[in-house]
């Protein structure tokens, strides 16, 4: 059974439907118990059925933190695991986690595994709150049979704050399916119902609209990099609940038809095959997806020095890191790969060749296979 907060539009979601579909033929029957998702966050729960994997909705999984509906979701888990008797109970992200776990404990599950794909310990709530968080991430570690992170760094980083020794925490990268970003791409799928022009340089922002992804600072470097090259134009392809004050401070700016927010979008060959440049600015990341596809589609990266996101650009190798936050260095790397159209392809070929042997669905789930037969055969489990 893999518990997981919501099928929102994003990484962890695909995560968790490539994991579904791909161990099947190896011998697994999942079942992928979610939440609601919330707002603008967009849906992936049509290409999870599309795809037949078999979803079961528990609507207290959700995002928000309401107590007297968490405990009903609790009780939820645990008469279901006592009716299902799973071998393995996986859990990812922070709420499905700390419900997941206790409900398997509860329920006497042979085997629970949690992903980190990034984590909420620091950064998203309060001092108080994050340090409560962290006690409580301790206990759960001592519940579950493996901790799971998708990056060395984060894995560090959780040591460092005391959830688990570094040798319990096991790095198991993202894996995507990644053939079609690796082929001849089409151009045009952003500038024409834009308006662009099919010449114009076109640097992207892909991703959920959340705060954490701090897409504010692309619209400052935006302004900054229009006083110095007015040829430039912007696409923020995604959607969340910050759409509407990032469009008002698009205006406030000035940046007008220079920038075009173009919603969800699933066609994503057309989405990177139009980009010139592909940001990402977030204040936290595990790995960022929109990261990896865009080098597995050859595009030239410019990212925050956050989370995971140097392990998977290779500290530099790969794409420019940038400090978080700061709209004036984003600019200005920005320029640079403009400027630099040689050696900017030629680490973003580097890069395509480091996502495609290292962030295929087929790896991923060789992975996680070794890790559940590993854990089953010490607790006895044929």
């Amino acid at each position: 059974m893999r518990i997981f907060s919501r099928l929102n539009v994003g990484g962890p979601s695909l995560h968790v439907i490539h994991l579904a579909v791909g161990l099947a033929p190896l011998g697994y029957e999942t079942r992928l118990v979610v939440g609601r998702e919330t707002g603008r966050e967009g849906s992936l729960l049509d290409l999870a059925l599309a795809r037949g994997v078999d979803v079961l909705a528990l609507p207290g999984l959700g995002r928000d933190l309401r107590p007297l509906g968490d405990l009903r979701a609790l009780v939820g888990l645990w008469r279901l695991l006592r009716r299902v008797r799973p071998h393995v109970v996986h859990t990812h992200t922070a709420k499905a986690g700390v419900l997941g776990r206790l409900a398997a404990f509860a329920a006497r599950v042979p085997v629970v595994v949690h992903t980190y794909h990034g984590h909420v310990l620091r950064g998203y709530f309060g001092r108080v709150a994050s340090a409560a968080m962290r006690v409580l991430e301790r206990a759960l570690g001592a519940l579950s049979s493996a901790l799971v992170t998708v990056s060395g760094s984060v894995r560090d980083d959780l040591a460092a704050l005391g959830v688990a020794r570094r040798e319990r925490i096991r790095v198991v990268p993202l894996g995507l399916e990644l053939d079609a970003l690796a082929a001849d791409l089409p151009r045009g799928g952003l500038r024409e119902p834009a308006g662009f022009a099919p010449d114009a340089p076109l640097v992207g922002l892909v991703g959920r609209l959340a705060p954490i992804k701090d897409a504010p600072t692309f619209l400052h470097a935006a302004r900054a990099l229009l006083e110095r090259r007015p040829d430039v134009r912007f696409s923020v392809v995604g959607d969340g609940d910050e759409r509407v004050a990032l469009e008002s401070l698009a205006r406030a700016l000035g940046l007008g038809s220079a920038v075009c927010f173009h919603g969800w979008r699933r066609d994503l060959p057309a989405v990177y095959g139009d980009l010139d440049v592909v940001v990402n600015c977030s204040r936290n990341e595990g790995t960022p997806v929109a990261l990896i596809e865009a080098l597995a589609a050859g595009r030239p990266v410019v990212a925050t020095a956050v989370g995971g996101t140097p392990d998977l650009l290779g500290r530099g190798a790969f794409g420019t890191l940038v400090p978080a936050g700061d709209a004036s260095a984003l600019a200005s790397a920005i320029e640079r790969l403009l400027a630099d159209s040689a050696g900017a392809h030629a680490r973003a070929q580097a890069g395509r060749a480091h996502v495609l042997a290292h962030h295929g669905v087929d790896r991923l789930v060789r992975d996680l296979d070794g890790l559940y037969r590993e854990l089953l055969a010490a607790r006895g489990v044929a």
